[in-house]
């Protein structure tokens, strides 16, 4: 039984796993493949119905194809347990072409311009349009005339439960400041073409920390990343990388608004909680009389022997 309301969707909000070939330590330090790994099993360990994985770019570190065939294999493994579709975003370390080859069969030739990697996911009725936010040669961000044209068709026709936007860059100012210099460019047409549409919420990656904010009155919500994370509160606004704080978001649709839980990778050591036990015997009352004996400071209410 649960005690709230049951969310229409359920999304895991992953990114940067900056997927290295043959095995390589990112930084000469981070196992990025075993980070994702663990990640991935941290999901499944919910245990929550999960609607799709959301990956908000930078899969690879370098472009690599042999990079690609690891996360598609590993990722798709996790998908196939849960049961869940996978929804790819290009990131700014992410290269068109093995990009497109490597997670979509599209045939390319490297060298050759790649049209930007926008796509629409259609989740039991939500919608979650994955855009490429990524300028080539480039770190920094933007969205070109042209993909700014095509989101206001998308957007036209609201879609049953709404739209979430999955993108790489996000339209927020970040606390490490170095990163403003490799964000998002062209954020007022941005503004202007999800105006007055359904879109309810923004994903998106890059920042290597988790992030909340607002843009055009849309939430956004920022994944840490499962490689390594930026130290958001260094001294100064410093960017400072760190082997910790590893994490991902699971974001629950439900019909008035969104709710991001932020989930760090590891499982530290348990100090209080209540068993299945209490649950169950609270499951057990009405509705109030639980409330009477889990909410009233003055409850008598004892729950049963763990």
């Amino acid at each position: 039984m649960r005690f709230g309301p049951e969310p229409t969707h359920t999304i895991a909000h992953l990114s940067d796993p900056h997927l290295l070939a043959d095995g390589r330590l990112l930084h000469a330090a981070v196992d990025v493949t075993d980070n994702l790994r663990r990640t991935l099993a941290q999901v499944e360990r919910t245990g929550r119905r999960i609607d799709a994985l959301v990956f908000t770019g930078d899969l690879t570190d370098m472009g690599e194809p042999e990079a690609y065939a690891v996360l598609r294999d590993v990722v798709g493994e996790c998908a196939a347990r849960l049961g869940c579709e996978v929804v790819w975003v290009m990131g700014n370390h992410d290269e068109r072409a093995p990009y497109a080859r490597g997670l979509f069969d599209v045939e390319t030739v490297d060298g050759q311009p790649q049209p930007p990697q926008d796509r629409v996911y259609d989740l039991r009725g939500l919608r979650v349009i994955a855009l490429d936010s990524t300028v080539d040669g480039y770190h920094h961000g933007g969205l070109d005339p042209e993909q700014i044209a095509w989101l206001r068709n998308e957007l036209a026709q609201p879609a049953e439960h709404g739209s979430l936007l999955a993108l790489h860059h996000p339209p927020l100012v970040s606390a490490v400041d170095l990163m403003n210099v490799i964000g998002l460019d062209n954020q007022d047409e941005f503004a202007e073409a999800i105006a007055g549409t359904d879109v309810r919420g923004i994903l998106a990656g890059h920042l290597h920390h988790s992030s909340h904010g607002t843009f055009a009155g849309v939430p956004v919500s920022v994944a840490a990343a499962s490689c390594y994370s930026l130290d958001g509160g260094a001294p100064d606004g410093r960017l400072i990388g760190v082997d910790g704080r590893q994490g991902f978001d699971l974001v629950d649709v439900h019909p008035h608004g969104l709710v991001h839980t932020h989930i760090l990778l590891g499982s530290p050591s348990a100090i209080s909680g209540f068993g299945v036990e209490v649950e169950d015997a609270l499951a057990a009352l009405e509705p109030v009389a639980r409330r009477e004996a889990f909410s009233s400071k003055s409850s008598t209410w004892k729950p049963p022997t763990q």
